[in-house]
């Protein structure tokens, strides 16, 4: 039995979104991890898929950079209950600073601005499950 650490979880997670497959169990000693994608999503091919989907309005992107998640959690915008957020909207935000945490199988990842800007909109309220790659912040570089 070998240790799992957060990159061997992240690289399940990101094999795992490139597959048609809607749920996975992985069980190691102790170790359990279950992925399951959420409602709505799928990856079955456009033909089947574009009968069943309602019409989607299309929204425009705004322009600047995102942030986005790196892996499947619960987003918080504090670093505890109670303290005050990382950021708000309008702040500025400097390369390295944390803007959240994502909290993955009971671990506090730190997600922090690849950027110098200023923090444009807050795109997940506090508690929320994020998906990889979902945009969370929207910064207008500076």
């Amino acid at each position: 039995m070998r240790e799992w650490n957060l990159e061997d979880i992240k690289e399940i997670i990101h094999l795992f979104t490139q597959t048609n497959l809607v749920e996975l169990v992985l069980e190691d000693g102790s170790i359990k991890l279950i992925l399951r994608r959420s409602e709505g999503t799928n990856n079955l091919p456009s033909n089947i898929t574009s009968s069943v989907e309602e019409k989607k309005i299309i929204e425009k992107e705004e322009e600047g950079h995102y942030i986005t998640a790196p892996l499947v959690g619960v987003f918080y915008r504090a670093p505890a209950p109670g303290a005050p957020p990382f950021v708000n909207e309008g702040d500025l935000v400097d390369v390295g600073q944390t803007l959240c945490i994502i909290e993955a199988m009971k671990l506090m990842n730190e997600i922090k601005s690849n950027i110098r800007g200023k923090v444009k909109k807050i795109l997940v309220e506090n508690g929320q499950p994020v998906e990889f790659g979902q945009k969370l912040f929207l910064l207008q570089p500076e």
